[in-house]
């Protein structure tokens, strides 16, 4: 019985030159049971995966995870050997800057799935702050012997954090937001959807999806090693209330939707969030050139706008981007 026949994940890497794996394909089965946790989690609704609805857009992010032993984690959390990407010297701190996924087809509950992992690129920069390492890894996770979806996420390592620690910043008494976390949209596109990020959120989220970067979850160590006000919010999360947002605006269908983003700046534990979604610029000059046709288009499913989507801090400086590209 092989491992994805019993339930068990199965992992495989081959080796290379820059100091981590060339490749790691990792197999197990899609089960509901972290979907549900997502959807708790955010709460938002989780599809019907008894009845082959498929997962939602990047929900893929909790599968098929890599869980590194204790004795391959650095000081901040993150994996420093046998993985990918590997860190390209000692000290590095590494940030998720953006990423682009396309589906092709979806992954559906109750069959097994692989995820091949490689390094596309690897490009040394220079900063403001000093030297950085931008490394391109690319996924593609395949179901059923055929490619479900496919992304490509940029890592950003920049160089060792100053030892001045940042100055904390002033929370409630309760030391967490006091904007209520809505489930549902705000009552118009202006309003956007407010979010709160409580360290309760980070955590479960970071366990969710099995990231250890204490800067989410440590606030001692983001405060006095990283330097940061507080706990940072992943960027990722991000990135999945950006997709959530877009799919309470129109359907999201698999067949080759394409969702791209950025995280430009951080974001932290006692800013909140306000995820707003609007057209994009073409899309919209369609509609008021044609307005009755554009409408008859997407009533017969025919047509669907491409979405920009922002994240800001409900102080109101921009944290991340995304564009939303439907399939057919």
């Amino acid at each position: 019985m092989t491992g994805s026949e019993s339930g068990l994940p199965q992992s495989s890497a081959s080796s290379s030159s820059y100091g981590g794996p060339a490749v790691v394909e990792r197999t197990e089965p899609i089960i509901p049971g972290p979907a549900w946790a997502l959807g708790s989690l955010l709460g938002v609704p989780v599809p019907d995966l008894d009845a082959g609805d498929p997962l939602p857009l990047l929900w893929h992010w909790v599968y098929l995870l890599e869980r590194p032993a204790t004795v391959d984690l650095g000081p901040d959390g993150h994996p420093v050997r046998g993985t990918i990407p590997a860190p390209p010297g000692p000290g590095r701190r590494r940030m998720w800057a953006g990423g682009r996924v396309t589906h092709l087809s979806g992954l559906r509950s109750g069959a097994p799935a692989t995820r091949r992992t490689s390094v596309v690129s690897s490009v040394d920069k220079q900063g403001r702050s000093g030297p950085m390492t931008l490394v391109t890894v690319r996924h593609q996770i395949a179901q059923d012997g055929k490619l479900a979806l496919e992304e490509e996420q940029d890592i950003l390592y920049r160089g060792a954090a100053s030892p001045t620690p940042a100055v904390p910043a002033t929370l409630t008494p309760s030391g967490q937001q006091t904007v209520p976390n809505s489930s549902a949209a705000g009552s118009s596109a202006d309003a956007g959807w407010r979010v709160a990020t409580p360290a309760t959120l980070l955590f479960r989220f970071s366990a969710l999806t099995y990231n250890g970067h204490r800067i989410h979850y440590d606030r001692d160590y983001a405060r006095d090693v990283e330097g940061y006000p507080g706990l940072v919010v992943h960027g990722p999360l991000q990135a999945m209330l950006m997709a959530e947002a877009i799919r309470r605006q129109q359907p999201i269908t698999p067949h080759g939707t394409r969702f791209s983003y950025r995280l430009v700046a951080p974001v932290f534990d006692h800013e909140g969030l306000v995820v707003l979604i609007n057209r994009s610029d073409a899309t919209s000059a369609a509609v008021r050139r044609h307005p009755e046709a554009a409408a008859g288009q997407e009533l017969a499913g025919t047509s669907s706008p491409e979405l920009s989507a922002t994240v800001r801090s409900q102080n109101g400086h921009t944290t991340a981007t995304g564009t939303y590209q439907p399939g057919m």
